[in-house]
């Protein structure tokens, strides 16, 4: 189960897939050195997405 207080880098490196659906909220910097160290709830909360929600998508799509 990913959470919000998983690093987006780890969540990548296990799920790769997931990188369209942090592209469709706007974080097009997934490559970039802070995403690697960001968490979902960081990362949320800087592009105004409701990581409640978004974690659901996550969560749903890695089965």
């Amino acid at each position: 189960m990913i959470t919000k207080d998983m690093i987006i880098g780890d969540v990548l490196d296990k799920y790769p897939n997931l990188a369209d659906s942090f592209f469709a909220i706007g974080m097009h910097c997934l490559g970039c050195p802070a995403s690697r160290g960001e968490t979902i709830a960081e990362a949320c909360s800087v592009h105004g997405v409701d990581v409640d929600e978004f974690l659901d998508k996550l969560n749903k799509t890695v089965g």
